[in-house]
């Protein structure tokens, strides 16, 4: 037998347990089979694992990092409709409806006036809601842990290999043990800098960058927020977004240097800097409080096509990276692997592998209109290093009008809320008309 994270009484398995000598642990390789092997216990690999569970699908999950880690790392807030549907649907929506804080709109401010977009008007009811990215895997993970299905953590030394042969392996070792696990297909959703992406051979992808000469110096503080939806800012001295991670947490963030130093900027700093860019002529200033972290973080765009080499698929941050600035990192992630979910389960069911061939192209047609969206919201409310007087006219005109047309608003809105999806038929059924 071998340990894992999880049993289905949610008791921590330890070869203890069975009793194993340790002198035979210098010989013992842990063998498991399985469907799936996951690499990456975060929002993309625990909500496939959840996914496969509910369709009768084996997997195990394999993560370098610790449990704590996982969770406590402070990301994306922001959840899309289809992304917030779709955990209510799976049965781990049950918090995220309690606890998240839907908005039916959001805030673009420019020249001292804050303009509202309504989205639920303007898509038919779809939304956002607030709900913080670690939040969303204490759920997972909670889930994970009942089901009693294969979850571990703190594994070092993880390999792949046989990824052209019929069943692909993943070695590692977990608490001092060696486990090898082979499985019919492999999902690498470990991350921008994890192991699956650098195994496909570098002839076979093609890696599309982009690196913008402006980071963000985000801040979350100890306050209630001054506003009850986000409020994106241009501002002549840089962009400013405030938002929130629930009723008693303000988030924000200020357009700074990428090799700026966040302890260079005292509290003092800060608040001054954020009252200067995000006050408007109504009176919104966000509220002061203790300041609880801060750090600078780049932005870039990053896209590996394809999206699968051999029995591995790639998804979420593996496979792409797009600036935080259109909210669409965390609800990319949700999709490609709702979709993968889709394609294995036909594969098991039906024998049929149309959907899993088709899910590299189809991924890939939803995150490029992603970084369309983010491209565009980033260019245009930022002030490049660069950029002159008649750049910045230009973005506040491009701001004027979004906020006058309403044929602008709804596409805008189509975008942020983003597209509904069904991938029984191997497509996007959006119920916007903007797949973003």
């Amino acid at each position: 037998m071998c340990d894992s994270e999880t049993e289905p009484e949610g008791r921590q398995l330890t070869l203890d347990t069975f009793a194993v000598p340790t002198v035979l642990l210098l010989f013992y390789i842990c063998q498991m089979r399985t469907q799936v092997a996951i690499i990456g216990a975060g929002p993309a690999g625990l909500t496939l694992a959840h996914l496969l569970h509910r369709s009768g699908i084996e997997s195990v999950i394999v993560e370098h990092r610790s449990r704590e880690y996982v969770i406590e790392r402070v990301r994306a807030g922001v959840l899309e409709q289809a992304t917030v549907d779709l955990m209510v649907a799976a049965g781990v929506g049950d918090r995220l409806q309690r606890e998240g804080m839907r908005h039916d709109g959001v805030h673009i401010a420019f020249n001292g006036r804050r303009h509202r977009i309504d989205f639920a008007e303007l898509t038919g009811g779809s939304a956002i809601t607030i709900y913080g990215q670690n939040e969303l895997v204490k759920d997972l993970i909670e889930a994970r842990l009942h089901t009693g299905a294969p979850l571990f953590f703190d594994s070092d030394n993880v390999t792949l290999a046989n990824l052209r042969e019929p069943r692909a392996v993943v070695r590692f070792i977990h608490r001092d043990q060696e486990y090898q696990v082979e499985a019919d297909y492999v999902a690498g959703c470990d991350g921008f800098h994890g192991i699956s992406r650098p195994a496909i051979p570098a002839t076979d992808l093609r890696i599309y960058e982009r690196a913008y000469p402006f980071a963000w110096l985000g801040i979350l503080a100890e306050a209630a927020p001054s506003s009850h939806e986000l409020v994106y800012c241009l501002h002549d001295r840089g962009f400013a977004l405030f938002s929130m991670r629930s009723p008693q947490l303000t988030r924000l963030y200020l357009q700074c240097r990428p090799d700026e130093d966040a302890q260079d900027w005292s509290d003092d700093r800060i608040w001054s800097e954020l009252h200067a860019r995000l006050r408007t002529d109504d009176g919104f200033t966000p509220t002061e409080g203790r300041i609880v972290q801060k750090a600078v973080t780049g932005m870039r765009s990053m896209v590996a096509e394809p999206m699968r080499w051999q029995r591995m698929f790639l998804a979420g941050d593996a496979a792409h990276i797009v600036p935080p600035t259109g909210a669409k990192g965390l609800n990319l992630a949700v999709a490609d692997v709702a979709r993968l979910a889709a394609a294995i389960e036909a594969f098991y069911r039906d024998g049929s592998a149309r959907l899993l061939e088709g899910y590299s192209a189809l991924a890939l047609a939803r995150v490029w209109g992603a970084q369309r969206f983010s491209w565009w919201m980033t260019s245009t409310l930022h002030r490049a290093p660069d950029g002159s007087e008649f750049d910045y006219r230009r973005q506040v005109a491009d701001l004027e009008y979004l906020v006058s047309s309403r044929a602008a608003m709804t596409s805008f809105a189509e975008s942020y809320v983003g597209a509904r999806f069904d991938f029984s038929h191997g497509h996007n059924v959006a119920r916007t008309s903007c797949s973003s």
